[in-house]
């Protein structure tokens, strides 16, 4: 083969690569930004592990800001040529560990849950929010959205009770003019708990929107507890 025509072959190859990588970062309709309650990751039959910085704050943490379309499926790892790197986002770190804080075991400083987020669902919305924006918008929408401060003004403390499940949605609904998603996860005895919440935002990842489609799984008995932490 003429050796222009590989080289003339193999640029058109490396350029529809790359037009692939673009694309699937690209398309994508909303992100979910989801926060995790601690109390409720740990009260499990699996438990947790704090981070070496120590136990985090009593407070919600952030799981991820992640990109979905409309109908309930999402891209995940988009570019394996962008990797997670910390110089990137060395302003930042503070704050991530205090409230983006690992529990997973054995115990870790957060830099593979960073990484685990960045490179399988922020690198979905690369066209948008470049690494630093990433992390800095899911940090802006956690200060923004203060859902533990929300939950207690509308009287759901985090102590043990257990709270109509649609008595933490409206709360919550009223507070951010849009519906959020509650998930549960299961403590040592079996009671459904307060786990995860979801809340819409747009493309930009910083003005929140109604939900197009909720997740699966993870449901709720219209009663669940709110474990302390």
């Amino acid at each position: 083969m003429d050796k222009n025509l590989c080289y003339s072959t193999l640029i058109k190859l490396l350029f529809l690569q790359c037009l692939a990588v673009l694309s699937a970062a690209q398309k994508f309709d909303f992100f979910y930004f989801v926060q995790q309650w601690p109390g409720s990751y740990c009260d499990t039959k699996k438990s947790c592990c704090y981070p070496t910085t120590g136990k985090p704050p009593s407070d919600f943490g952030i799981h991820g800001l992640w990109p979905n379309y409309k109908d309930g499926s999402y891209p995940s790892n988009c570019d394996p040529n962008n990797p997670y790197d910390q110089s990137k986002i060395s302003d930042l770190i503070s704050r991530m560990q205090e409230n983006w804080a690992t529990l997973a075991c054995p115990s870790g400083s957060g830099t593979a849950f960073w990484t685990h987020e960045w490179e399988k669902h922020g690198t979905c919305s690369e066209n948008v929010l470049n690494q630093h924006s990433y992390f800095q918008s899911a940090l802006n929408l956690k200060s923004k959205f203060d859902l533990l401060k929300i939950l207690q003004s509308g009287g759901i403390n985090p102590d043990g009770s257990s709270y109509s499940l649609s008595s933490i949605k409206s709360t919550i609904s009223n507070a951010i003019g849009s519906t959020p998603w509650i998930e549960c996860n299961q403590d040592e005895d079996g009671n459904s708990q307060l786990y995860q919440i979801y809340i819409c935002v747009d493309t930009s990842g910083s003005n929140v929107i109604q939900c197009p489609v909720f997740p699966n799984g993870g449901k709720c008995g219209s009663t669940i507890e709110f474990p302390s932490f």
